[in-house]
C-alpha cells in the first residue's frame, strides 16, 4: 500500500509558528513528540532531584570500609537521600531498580551495628527508598537486608528497635515466603515480632509496628505460593488476641486505634493468603464477635456490652419474641440468656438510653459523625419504621452551623473520627474475606448476628444495616454494602425457605417467617440508603447489593408488593450521571424481570405505561441527570418533550403517541435497552477517570470526516499536543480521545498517524497516573485492534511500512502493563495478543524480538494462572487465542518452552477455574491453532483432549448459581474444540484417541457432540457459544458434512513405524465412534 499523506506531519507544518510544535515531519522511525516544559526541562529528561540522587548514589557506592571520615561521610549521604520526595520528583517506571538495590546492599556493608545512629539513618533509608519508589527486590538484595535487620535486633538497642522494625516491614512486604531462612527468629517460640506484639507489650508503637511487620509477611501478592500455615496460624493467633485484648489503661485512643488496625490488616492477609481452616470450637464465633465490636468502634452513642462469642443459632426456628411484644430494654436478669438475640438485646437496651442522654453529652454531638436522628422527641426506632420526609436523609448527613471544639480539639476529635473510620473499615474488610472464606452452610447460622430478623419497632439492633444507614464514612458504607452482597451471594437455597404468606403462629416465630421479615428489612433499609446516598461510588452498591436480594430472595413465597416500589425507585437512576450506576441498575432490573418468572407483579409492571409508574418523588440523584434528557429536550434526536413527559421523570426517549398506539406499544424498559443500544454513545464518566464528564458524545467519524482539511489537521494537532498536559485530567481524555480516533476508517490506514498516535500513547504508559495508564492501554488495545484490521483489509503492504522498532516498543509496553492494576492490565493484554497476532515472521525470527516476544507470552500465561479479576483472565485467554492465529508464531514440538507453558495454562483454567467466561474463552483458545503442528508432541495433543473431555464432564458442576447460565456455551465451545481437535489429528495420536472414546469418557463426550452437532441446546446460550467460539454459526446439516469430512480423512490416515498395530486399533475406535454419532445425528428429520 502506497502510505497516504501524514496527517500529522501537515499538522504540524500548518502550525509553524508555535513555539512547542517544531516544524519537523514526524515518520514511523520518530521518537515521541516531547514538549518543553515551563520550566525549561523537556518532559521525560532527568529532574535536578534525579540527578542530585544519582550523584549521592555514586558517592556512596565509592566508599568502603576504610574510608577516612567515613561515619561523616554517610551522616551526610543519608540525609541527603532522605531528604527528597521521590513518589513527586521521580519518573518511577523508568528508573532503574536495580541500582537501588545495589546501593542499599552496600550501604549495609559499610554501617556496623554498633553504631547505632547509623544503622537507624540507614533503616530510615530503607524504608523511604523502599516505600516511595516500589522497588521490587531480588532475592540476594532481600537476604541481605532482612539478615542485617534481623540481626540488628538482637545486637542493638531497644530505643532503636521501632525503626529497624518500619524497615524490616518494608523489606518483607510480599516476601513472607522468600523469607523462610530468618521466619524462626521472627516468629519462633522466643521470636521478636511476638515478643513485641504481645498484648502485654507496654510500648504501643513497638506493638503497632512488630503487628505491621507480621501483617506484611502474611501478605500473599498473587501467583506466589502462600506463607508456611506453621507461622500463618502463630501470626493469626496475634492478631486475633490483639483484637480481643482491651486498650490498656493511659494508653492514647489514636496509638490504640493504629495497633487495631494493623491487627486487622495482619488478620485480612492471614484469611485471603490461601484456604483457611478455622479451628474447633468457637475460633469462628470468637473472630466474628471481635469484627463486629470493631465496625462499630468510636461510634457515638453506642455503648454495649459486647459478647465474646458468637454462637450460631439454630436453623430449624429461632427463638424470637412475639411481634406483638412491645420492645423494652431488657432487665439484667435476662442477659444471662444463651441465645445471640438475648446478647444483642443487652446491647440494644444501652444503646437506647445513651441515644435518649445524647442532648446532655457534648462531646458526642459533634457535626461530622453523629449517627442518629437530632433533637425531635420521636425515638430512632420509629423513625426509621416510620420514615418522614425529613427522615429519608440518615443523621450524619444533618450538620450543626458551628463546632463546638477549639480549633486544637476540633482537629484531634477529627483525626480521631478519621481513624475510628479506618478501623471500621478494616473490621469491614476482614468480614469480607471471613464471608468469602467460610463455606455459606456454615455462615447461614450467624445471619441473625448480621442482619436483622424481626420487625422494626422495638430498640434499633446492631447489624450491618445500621452501619449502611447511619456510618458516616461513605468508605464504610461501601465496605459493608460489599459484606451484605457477599452474604447474600449464593444464598438462594437458604432463603427458599423464607414465607410469609401465611400468618404467624403466636406461641413462636417460625423460621420460614423470621427469614421473610429479614428480606423485608433489608428491602426497607436499602430502599432508604437508596434515597439518602449522594456518593456514585457507594450509590452503586447499593444497587449492586439490591441486584444480590432480587437475585437470591423467593418473592412467590412473599406477599407481594415489596418489588413495585424498588422498581419505581429506580427509575430516576437510568439517567444517573455516573456510569457505574447507571450499568448498575440495569443488573437490578435484570435481576428483577428474570426473578422466579413469571410473577404477576413483575409482568404488572412490565406492562405499564411509561407515565404511570412515576412515584413524582425527588431524590438527590435527580440533580445529576445525563446528557440524554435534560431541561425538556432529549439530545440525541432533538425531539421536544411534552409537559407530560416532563412530569413523568422518565428516561427512554419518546414520540408523541396517541392513547391506541401507547397500550400497544412495547415495554418501556426494553425502549431503553433499545436506545441505549442504538443511540450515540456517552463517553466516559468522571467515576471511570475521564475528565469529559458525562455531558460529551463520542466522537464520531462521520463527523470528522465532514471537517475541512485544515480543521482536521488542527484537531489531531491540538490533541496530540494535549496528551503532554501536566494536568492529569486533561493527558487522560486526550489519551483516551487518541484511542478513539484511531479507529476512525478515515485515520487508520494513515501509517504516520498510526506511528505518532503509537508513540504518544507509549508515553502515556510510563505516567505516575492509573487513570492515565489506564486509559493508555484501552487506547493501545484500540490501535491494536486496528492494526488487525488493516493486516485483513490491507494486507502485507501495510505491515511492511510499519516500523519494526515501533512495534517492539509496543511490544515490551504491553508486557509491562500487564503488570499493572487490573483496569490497566485488562486492556494491556489484549493489546499483547492483538500483537502477536500482527508480527509477521521476518520481525519474530529477528533476535532483537526473541526475548520481548517470550516475556509476552509468558505476561499472558502469569495473568491466566493469576488471581485477578475474571474480566482480566478471560481477556487473557482470548489473548492467548489471538496469538495462536499467527501461523509464523512457533508453537511446534521442537518450539520455545514457553508455548508448552502457554498450552499448559489453559488446560489448567478450562478445567478447574469457577467462572465459566474464563472456562469458554480458554476454550476457544485451545481451539484456534489450524495444523496439527503447533499442537506439538503427541504428549501436549493428548494433554489438551483430556482437558476438554474432563472441563465438558465437569460443565454443569458449579457453586455459583450465576454461571449456570453460561454452561450451555461452554458445552457448545468445548464440543467444537473436541471436533477441532479429531479433524487435525494424527496418526500418531490415535492411540490416546482411541483409549478415550471407547471408555467412559466417550460416551459423555457422545451425549455432549450429539446436542451440538444437532444444536439441541438453543436460544441465547447457543448464540453466545457460537460468538465465542469465532463465529461457529453453523447449521446441523453444515455440522454433519464437517462431521463426514473428518471421517473420512481418519479413515485415509497411513499408520507407520514401530507401534502400528497399536495406532490402527486407536484408529479403528475413533472412526468406529465417529460412524455411529454420524448415524446417529442423521436421523434427525
Amino acid at each position: 500500500m502506497a502510505a497516504q499523506t501524514g496527517l500529522s506531519a501537515l499538522a504540524i507544518e500548518s502550525r509553524s509558528d508555535v513555539p512547542v510544535f517544531p516544524p519537523v515531519a514526524l515518520s514511523a522511525e520518530a521518537a515521541p513528540f516531547t514538549p518543553v516544559r515551563t520550566d525549561g526541562w523537556r518532559l521525560g529528561s532527568p529532574s535536578d532531584a534525579e540527578k542530585q540522587f544519582s550523584r549521592s548514589a555514586a558517592r556512596l557506592r565509592a566508599l568502603r570500609a576504610d574510608s577516612g571520615q567515613l561515619r561523616g561521610e554517610l551522616n551526610l549521604l543519608f540525609d541527603q537521600l532522605l531528604s527528597e520526595n521521590y513518589n513527586k520528583t521521580f519518573d518511577l517506571f523508568n528508573f532503574p531498580f536495580q541500582d537501588v538495590c545495589s546501593l542499599l546492599k552496600h550501604a549495609s556493608s559499610l554501617v556496623p551495628l554498633s553504631q547505632e545512629h547509623l544503622v537507624i539513618k540507614l533503616c530510615q533509608l530503607v524504608h523511604h527508598l523502599l516505600n516511595q519508589l516500589k522497588v521490587i527486590m531480588d532475592e540476594h538484595t532481600l537476604d541481605v537486608l532482612v539478615n542485617y535487620t534481623a540481626s540488628a535486633l538482637k545486637v542493638c538497642s531497644t530505643w532503636t528497635h521501632s525503626d529497624v522494625l518500619l524497615a524490616l516491614s518494608t523489606i518483607v512486604y510480599g516476601n513472607g515466603p522468600q523469607c523462610h531462612q530468618h521466619l524462626s527468629d521472627l516468629l519462633g517460640e522466643d521470636g521478636v515480632l511476638l515478643l513485641y506484639s504481645s498484648p502485654s507489650q507496654p510500648n504501643m508503637e513497638l506493638r503497632r509496628v512488630a503487628l505491621t511487620c507480621m501483617a506484611n509477611i502474611c501478605l500473599r501478592i498473587p501467583g506466589q505460593p502462600p506463607l508456611d500455615d506453621q507461622y500463618r496460624s502463630v501470626s493469626f493467633s496475634v492478631f486475633l488476641k490483639t483484637l480481643q485484648s482491651p486498650k490498656p489503661p493511659n494508653t492514647d485512643e489514636l496509638f490504640y486505634c493504629m495497633v487495631i488496625q494493623a491487627a486487622l490488616k495482619g488478620l485480612q492477609c492471614c484469611l485471603s493468603g490461601g484456604k483457611w481452616k478455622f479451628g474447633g470450637g468457637e475460633e469462628l464465633g470468637s473472630i466474628l464477635a471481635s469484627l463486629k465490636r470493631l465496625m462499630f468502634q468510636g461510634t457515638p452513642g453506642v455503648s454495649v456490652e459486647w459478647p465474646a462469642v458468637l454462637y450460631p443459632a439454630p436453623l430449624p426456628q429461632y427463638e424470637g419474641l412475639p411481634t406483638s411484644k412491645p420492645a423494652e430494654p431488657p432487665k439484667p436478669s435476662e442477659q444471662s440468656k444463651d441465645t445471640n438475640k438475648k446478647r444483642k438485646s443487652k446491647g440494644k437496651g444501652k444503646k437506647t438510653s445513651t441515644e435518649e442522654s445524647r442532648g446532655e453529652d457534648g462531646e458526642e454531638d459533634d457535626r461530622d459523625a453523629v449517627p442518629v436522628l437530632q433533637k425531635g422527641g420521636r425515638s430512632e426506632g420509629e423513625s426509621l419504621s416510620k420514615p418522614s420526609a425529613s427522615s429519608l436523609y440518615p443523621s450524619w448527613k444533618k450538620t450543626s452551623s458551628d463546632s463546638e471544639f477549639s480549633d486544637p480539639e476540633g482537629n484531634a476529635q477529627s483525626k480521631l473520627r478519621l481513624y475510628h473510620g479506618r478501623v471500621r473499615q478494616g473490621a469491614l474488610l476482614c468480614l469480607l474475606a471471613v464471608v468469602k472464606g467460610v463455606e455459606k452452610r456454615t455462615l447461614y447460622g450467624y445471619w441473625s448476628s448480621f442482619i436483622p430478623d424481626s420487625p422494626t419497632g422495638g430498640p434499633p439492633s446492631l447489624t450491618l444495616l445500621t452501619i449502611i444507614l447511619k456510618d458516616p464514612s461513605p468508605k464504610v458504607r461501601a465496605c459493608t454494602l460489599q459484606v451484605l452482597s457477599a452474604i447474600l451471594d449464593g444464598s438462594r437455597q437458604f432463603l427458599a425457605v423464607a414465607e410469609d404468606t401465611a400468618s404467624p403462629r403466636t406461641s413462636y416465630t417460625p423460621f420460614s417467617f423470621s427469614l421473610a421479615t429479614a428480606v423485608r428489612e433489608l428491602h426497607r433499609a436499602l430502599s432508604l440508603a437508596l434515597l439518602a446516598e449522594t456518593s456514585p461510588q457507594t450509590l452503586t452498591q447499593v444497587i449492586k447489593c439490591l441486584a444480590y436480594l432480587v437475585a437470591n430472595a423467593p418473592y412467590h413465597r412473599l406477599r407481594p408488593g415489596l418489588l413495585s416500589p424498588l422498581w419505581k425507585q429506580m427509575r430516576p437512576y437510568v439517567r444517573h450521571r455516573d456510569v457505574n450506576v447507571r450499568v448498575s441498575v440495569l443488573t437490578l432490573y435484570g435481576a428483577l424481570v428474570t426473578t422466579q418468572a413469571p410473577l404477576p407483579e413483575v409482568q404488572l409492571l412490565l406492562r405499564q405505561p411509561e407515565g404511570s409508574s412515576s412515584t413524582g418523588s425527588f431524590t438527590p440523584q435527580d440533580s445529576a441527570l445525563s446528557w440524554r434528557q435534560r431541561d425538556g429536550v432529549s439530545s440525541p434526536s432533538r425531539t421536544p418533550v411534552t409537559p407530560t413527559k416532563r412530569n413523568s421523570r422518565t428516561h427512554s426517549p419518546r414520540v408523541p403517541r396517541t392513547p391506541v398506539e401507547e397500550d400497544s406499544s412495547p415495554p418501556w424498559l426494553l425502549q431503553l435497552c433499545v436506545s441505549l443500544v442504538t443511540q450515540p454513545r456517552e463517553d466516559q464518566s468522571d467515576s471511570d477517570g475521564g475528565a469529559g464528564g458525562g455531558a460529551a458524545l463520542e466522537p464520531s467519524p462521520v463527523r470528522l470526516e465532514a471537517l475541512q482539511d485544515k480543521t482536521q489537521l488542527m484537531c489531531i494537532t491540538v490533541l496530540l499536543g494535549l496528551t503532554y498536559s501536566e494536568n492529569y485530567l486533561v493527558k487522560t481524555a486526550a489519551v483516551r480521545a487518541l484511542g478513539v480516533y484511531i479507529l476512525f476508517p478515515c485515520l487508520r490506514e494513515d501509517v504516520m498517524f498510526v506511528a505518532d498516535t503509537a508513540n504518544t500513547i507509549l508515553a502515556a504508559h510510563d505516567d505516575r497516573s492509573p487513570n492515565v495508564r489506564a486509559k493508555a492501554a484501552w487506547s493501545l488495545g484500540n490501535l491494536t485492534d486496528t492494526l488487525i484490521v488493516n493486516m485483513e483489509s490491507v494486507g502485507v503492504d501495510f505491515q511492511e511500512e510499519l516500523s519494526d522498532m515501533l512495534l517492539l516498543k509496543m511490544l515490551q509496553a504491553a508486557t509491562r502493563a500487564s503488570a499493572d492494576k487490573d483496569r490497566v492490565k485488562s486492556n494491556a493484554v489484549r493489546a499483547l495478543g492483538n500483537l502477536l497476532h500482527f508480527l509477521r515472521e521476518t520481525q519474530l525470527t529477528r533476535s532483537a524480538f526473541q526475548r520481548p516476544l517470550e516475556d509476552a507470552v509468558r505476561a499472558l500465561v502469569k495473568t491466566v494462572q493469576s488471581e485477578a479479576t475474571m474480566k482480566v483472565r478471560w481477556n487473557a485467554c482470548y489473548a492467548l487465542g489471538n496469538a495462536f492465529r499467527n501461523p509464523a508464531l512457533p508453537l511446534g514440538e521442537y518450539s520455545a518452552p514457553w508455548s508448552q507453558d502457554a498450552f499448559s495454562s489453559l488446560c489448567h483454567v478450562v478445567t478447574s477455574c469457577k467462572n465459566f467466561k474464563v472456562r469458554i474463552k480458554s476454550a476457544a483458545a485451545l481451539a484456534v491453532p489450524g495444523q496439527r503442528s503447533c499442537y506439538g508432541d503427541t504428549k501436549r495433543f493428548s494433554c489438551v483432549w483430556h482437558s476438554l473431555a474432563t472441563a465438558l464432564e465437569n460443565s454443569e458442576d458449579t457453586n455459583d448459581f450465576l454461571e449456570y447460565r453460561y454452561s450451555a456455551s461452554l458445552r457448545h465451545t468445548l464440543s467444537q474444540a473436541l471436533l477441532h481437535l479429531l479433524s487435525v489429528s494424527q496418526s500418531q495420536d490415535m492411540p490416546a484417541l482411541g483409549a478415550s472414546l471407547a471408555g467412559e469418557e466417550g460416551r459423555g463426550i457422545r451425549e455432549h457432540l450429539i446436542k451440538y452437532v444437532r444444536a439441541e441446546e438453543g436460544g441465547a446460550d447457543r448464540e453466545q457459544g457460537e460468538k465465542d467460539t469465532a463465529g461457529d454459526s453453523f447449521t446441523p446439516q453444515q455440522r454433519i458434512r464437517g462431521l463426514q469430512q473428518t471421517l473420512i480423512r481418519l479413515k485415509g490416515l497411513k499408520t507407520e513405524g514401530e507401534g502400528r498395530g497399536e495406532e490402527d486399533r486407536g484408529k479403528e475406535a475413533v472412526v468406529s465412534f465417529l460412524e455411529d454419532l454420524l448415524k446417529t445425528c442423521e436421523s434427525i428429520d
